[in-house]
């Protein structure tokens, strides 16, 4: 029994691919960031709980605000979310990272996201217990319910549903995403820039849409909207969620 016990690994290193948010900070004072911080979190407490981030910090890695990286950084985790890395930044930020206990992420230019919304890295591609085949339009086609939990991605394509979202489930496209059900999840679409990029559903319950990064959550809809069939697009800086 024992040599048996021996022979079997007790862990293992397994490479996947999953879906993180990055915190882009845009100001170098903790005051600031940290009302800000507060602001979106009131708007959407549940949104963010225990939501694990990458900060982005290429917008402010001249300043000194690496010297109190540690102290943002647990300024974050006493509000519940999970800062894991940041991105960007030379040798100093990097020892700040070392100092918070955070990994380096490499930095990606000419990344897309707008000013003061949180853009979602390189999504998961579908989990292979999901039914997706291509659409008869090149799109990604998926016939079953999207079950709490899981994520759809339609790379550079779009992604057509024809059944409910529930609540807890993500899907994402580079192109459009269609719902020919409720919509009670995460939809977004134009995940790497495509300003132009539509959700469309047939009934809007939606906890979170975004167009090319810019999103907004359950509490800023209307309430009118609710369970009616809409399309969300970009228009500047802002989404608009209109009936159909």
């Amino acid at each position: 029994m024992t040599e048996a016990r021996a022979a079997k690994p007790a862990l293992e290193f397994k490479g996947r691919m999953t879906t993180l948010t990055t915190l882009r900070l845009l100001d170098s004072s903790v005051e600031v960031l940290a009302r800000e911080l507060d602001k979106r979190l009131r708007e959407a407490p549940a949104l963010f709980r225990r939501l694990p981030i990458v900060v982005d910090i290429a917008e402010v890695a001249d300043s000194d605000l690496h010297l109190d990286l540690p102290g943002f950084v647990e300024l974050l985790r006493t509000r519940e979310l999970l800062p894991i890395g940041i991105r960007g930044g030379d040798e100093r930020w990097t020892q700040a990272a070392d100092a918070a206990g955070l990994s380096v992420f490499p930095d990606q230019p000419g990344a897309r996201s707008p000013a003061g919304n949180a853009a979602k890295d390189e999504p998961a591609p579908a989990r292979k217990d999901t039914a997706a085949a291509p659409a008869d339009g090149g799109g990604m086609l998926v016939t079953q319910p999207v079950r709490s939990g899981q994520q759809i991605y339609a790379r550079n394509t779009d992604l057509v549903i024809l059944a409910p979202v529930s609540p807890g489930a993500e899907v994402l496209a580079d192109g459009h995403v269609h719902v020919y059900g409720a919509l009670n999840g995460r939809a977004l679409a134009g995940v790497h820039g495509n300003t132009s990029a539509r959700i469309f559903c047939k009934s809007f319950r939606a906890e979170l849409v975004s167009i090319a990064g810019v999103y907004g959550v359950s509490e800023q809809f209307d309430e009118s909207l609710s369970g009616a069939p809409v399309q969300v697009s970009l228009r500047g800086d802002k989404l608009q969620v209109e009936r159909l």
